[in-house]
């Protein structure tokens, strides 16, 4: 497990539409009700999204979300309107390596897909990552058969890297998995509007 050791990271920051911020413990019954709304285009690629989620699930991954920002593996972000509070998904940076390099994930609760949103925010994601987190590259894999996770890598400007054969076991089946990359060099052509506040 890497430790980063960086100190006074954000907890949030702003894309021009959304919130992103840290998961807290308070956001248990909004998290749950996004999930369970979501089962049906979530769980065959994310598999924690499953039809017997729970809120007890929910509480335990928040539980979580503290000790790995602690340790600096893994950092989960809830996505909000500003306006309403309303949760509108999650995205996270985890699996960092020692050279650093991470891997960026990204979900949008049913109601509201198709605004654009996991594109806004993995721009942000990307932007957090380079400029506080010091990562030299960011990963975004996902199942080839996962349309609409590819279409968000390729509108923020990613790189396909190629298709790596059974890279993923989802639901105990085999995937193939696109493999698309950015890094600081790219931001500087995606230039993001996000801004980050401790």
């Amino acid at each position: 497990m890497v430790n980063l050791g960086l100190t006074q990271l954000p907890l949030s920051f702003k894309t021009p539409r959304f919130t992103v911020r840290r998961f807290e413990t308070h956001d248990e019954t909004a998290l749950y009700e996004a999930a369970i709304e979501s089962i049906a285009d979530v769980y065959p690629f994310l598999p924690w999204c499953h039809p017997e989620y729970s809120i007890d699930d929910s509480r335990a991954f928040l539980l979580s979300v503290h000790g790995q920002w602690a340790e600096q593996c893994s950092f989960a972000f809830l996505i909000e309107d500003p306006a309403s509070g309303r949760l509108l998904g999650g995205a996270g940076l985890n699996k960092i390596d020692e050279h650093p390099v991470a891997n960026l994930g990204y979900w949008i609760r049913s109601s509201e897909a198709g605004r654009g949103i996991a594109t806004e925010v993995t721009r942000g994601l990307a932007g957090f990552g380079f400029d506080y987190l010091k990562l030299i590259r960011i990963e975004i894999m996902m199942s080839t058969q996962n349309v609409a996770s590819r279409q968000v890598a390729i509108k923020v400007g990613a790189s396909l890297e190629g298709k790596l054969r059974n890279r993923l076991n989802l639901h105990d089946q085999n995937h193939d998995a696109w493999m698309y990359s950015l890094t600081p060099e790219d931001m500087m052509q995606i230039n993001p509007t996000a801004t980050s506040e401790i």
